[in-house]
C-alpha cells in the first residue's frame, strides 16, 4: 500500500502545524506544503520588532528554518502558488517558481491560506503603494517594502491609520527608530478590543512616549503633495484636517483569503470565512481548513470569526490529525489576546460586557474595575494592574476579563489565569480558591487576578450567593 499523501496549502502557522503533526503521528505519510512566497513558518507577529530592531535579522523572525522542517521529512515547495482544488479528483493545481504548472495528487488537503490586509475605501490608496511610502503590513513581502523605504528614504515622520494591535506596536516600532508618529483611529479610543477606560491608559502611554494619538478621527484621502510628503486629510466631527508625513502605514485589520476555496465549491461563512466543523472539515471530502481563513468555535460565542496566532496553531494541529483520519476536536477559542505598548501590555480574555450581551445566551453583564498592585507594596516597584471583571450577575460565572499594566507586572501570566477559569466555566467567586503562587517580590497571599475577582463578588454577587467565607476574603 502507497504511503499516505497529504497536502498543506500555506506556509504559516495552520499549515505548518498540520504538516508537523501528520508528519509526527505517521513518519510514512508524504506531507507536502505549498508555500505562496519564500517564507515558510515566519512569525508574522514579529513583524514589528524587526522593524524597530529589536530583533536584528529577519531570518531570526523564523519559527523553523527552511533545514529543520526539511528533517522532519515534510516537502516545502517555496514561490509556490496554489491555482486550483480539484476536490473530486483529489488534485491541487499549482505554478512553481518557473511559471510552470502541475498537479499535485492527494489523499487529504488543507486549505491554510490565512488572511490578507484590508485596504479600506480612502480616495487616493488606489493608486499610492510602497514607491511612494504608502504601506500595508501583513507578509514578509510588505515588511521587507517598509524596510526598504525606512532605509532609502530614511523618513522623519510617520501616520499610521488604525490603532489596533499591530498599529500600536508599530508606533513604538518607528518611535524607537527616531521617527515622529501620528496615530490615527476612527473610534472613540486606542486598542478598541478593551473597553474604552482602560484603552485610555493605552493613550496616555503612546502622548507620554511623543505619539499624536487622534480618535474619533476618519481618514478620508491620501495624497501626494507637490514637496513629495503625503497628506492625510481627516474628518473629525464634521471638521476636516490635513496631516502631511513622510511614510503612511495602513493596518486597520484583515479578511478571510477564500478566493481558492470558494472557487473549488468549499462552503464559506461568517464574513467569508471557510466553513469548517469542530474537526476541520469542510463540506468537500477530505478537504480540511484552518488559521485565519476559517471561523472560529468560540466557547462562549458559537462560531465567530477571531483570527489570532494561537487559535491558527490548535486548528493546525487538528486538522492535521484527522487528514491522517483522525477525530480530534478543537476545543474551542476564548479569544486570549496580550499586547505590549512601549511599558505598559494589555491583556484581555472572555468577553466584554457589549459581547456577552450582544451573544443571546441570557447572561446579565456586570463589571467591576479594580487596581490590585502586581506584587507587595512593601517590596520597591510594585505598579497597580487595572482589571476589569466582566460576570454574569445572575449565576456569578465568569464572562470574561480585561487588563492593563507595567511590562514588568506578569500581566501575561494573569491573563491566563483567567483563560484557564473560563476554559472550565469557574464563577468569579471560585477564583479565590485557586492556590496560586506567591512571594513578596512576584506577588501577594492573594493574587492580583483574586482580588479583583474578589472586589466583583461583592459588588455584583447576590447576598444569598456571598453569605459565608466567601465574601470576607
Amino acid at each position: 500500500m502507497s504511503a499516505r499523501k497529504i497536502i498543506a496549502i500555506g506556509g504559516s502557522d495552520a499549515g505548518i502545524s498540520a504538516a508537523l503533526r501528520a508528519r509526527e503521528l505517521d513518519p510514512t505519510t508524504e506531507v507536502t506544503v505549498v508555500v505562496a512566497d519564500a517564507y515558510p513558518n515566519f512569525s508574522i507577529c514579529g513583524i514589528p520588532y524587526y522593524v524597530s530592531g529589536e530583533v536584528t535579522h529577519w531570518s531570526n523572525l523564523a519559527h523553523r528554518t527552511a533545514a529543520d522542517l526539511a528533517a522532519t521529512g515534510m516537502t516545502v515547495h517555496t514561490d509556490t502558488r496554489a491555482t486550483a482544488i480539484d476536490a473530486a479528483g483529489h488534485r491541487l493545481t499549482v505554478t512553481g517558481p518557473d511559471g510552470a504548472t502541475r498537479d499535485l495528487d492527494y489523499d487529504a488537503l488543507v486549505i491554510g491560506t490565512g488572511a490578507v490586509s484590508v485596504r479600506p475605501p480612502i480616495t487616493g490608496l488606489d493608486h499610492l503603494g510602497p514607491d511612494d511610502g504608502v504601506h500595508l503590513l501583513h507578509s514578509m513581502g510588505d515588511t521587507f517594502a517598509v524596510m526598504n523605504t525606512l532605509t532609502t528614504k530614511d523618513p522623519k515622520t510617520a501616520i499610521i491609520i488604525g490603532a489596533g494591535y499591530i498599529g500600536l506596536e508599530m508606533a513604538e516600532g518607528l518611535t524607537a527608530r527616531g521617527i515622529h508618529v501620528t496615530q490615527i483611529e476612527a473610534l472613540p479610543e486606542v486598542l478598541p478590543t478593551v473597553e474604552p477606560e482602560l484603552g485610555a491608559l493605552v493613550h496616555d502611554e503612546l502622548v507620554r512616549n511623543g505619539v499624536d494619538v487622534r480618535t474619533k478621527t476618519l481618514v478620508t484621502a491620501v495624497n501626494r503633495t507637490a514637496t513629495g510628503a503625503l497628506a492625510v486629510t481627516t474628518s473629525r466631527d464634521g471638521e476636516t484636517d490635513q496631516v502631511t508625513a513622510d511614510l503612511v502605514l495602513v493596518v486597520v485589520g484583515v479578511r478571510p483569503d477564500t478566493e481558492l476555496a470558494a472557487a473549488a465549491g468549499v462552503e464559506l461563512g461568517i464574513k467569508g470565512t471557510i466553513a469548517v466543523d469542530e474537526q476541520m472539515r469542510t463540506n468537500l471530502p477530505d478537504v480540511f481548513a484552518a488559521g485565519d481563513a476559517v471561523h472560529t468555535h468560540h466557547r462562549q460565542l458559537g462560531i465567530t470569526w477571531l483570527p489570532l496566532g494561537t487559535t491558527a496553531h490548535k486548528q493546525g494541529r487538528v486538522a492535521g490529525e484527522n487528514a491522517l483520519g483522525g477525530t480530534a476536536r478543537v476545543a474551542g477559542s476564548l479569544g486570549t489576546q496580550v499586547v505590549k505598548i512601549f511599558d505598559l501590555v494589555a491583556a484581555r480574555t472572555g468577553l466584554k460586557e457589549t459581547e456577552a450581551l450582544a451573544a443571546g445566551r441570557g447572561w446579565v453583564p456586570v463589571s467591576t474595575t479594580s487596581t490590585p498592585d502586581d506584587h507587595k507594596a512593601y517590596y520597591p516597584g510594585a505598579t497597580p494592574i487595572s482589571i476589569r471583571i466582566t460576570g454574569d450577575e445572575n449565576t456569578g460565572i465568569l464572562l470574561g476579563a480585561q487588563l492593563i499594566g507595567h511590562r514588568t507586572a506578569e500581566v501575561s501570566k494573569r491573563v491566563d489565569t483567567y483563560a484557564i477559569a473560563l476554559h472550565h466555566g469557574m464563577s468569579v467567586d471560585a477564583l479565590s480558591e485557586l492556590d496560586l503562587s506567591y512571594t513578596p517580590p512576584l506577588g501577594s497571599p492573594w493574587d492580583a487576578v483574586q482580588v479583583a475577582a474578589q472586589n466583583w463578588v461583592r459588588e455584583h454577587q447576590p447576598h444569598h450567593q456571598r453569605a459565608g467565607l466567601g465574601v470576607s476574603r
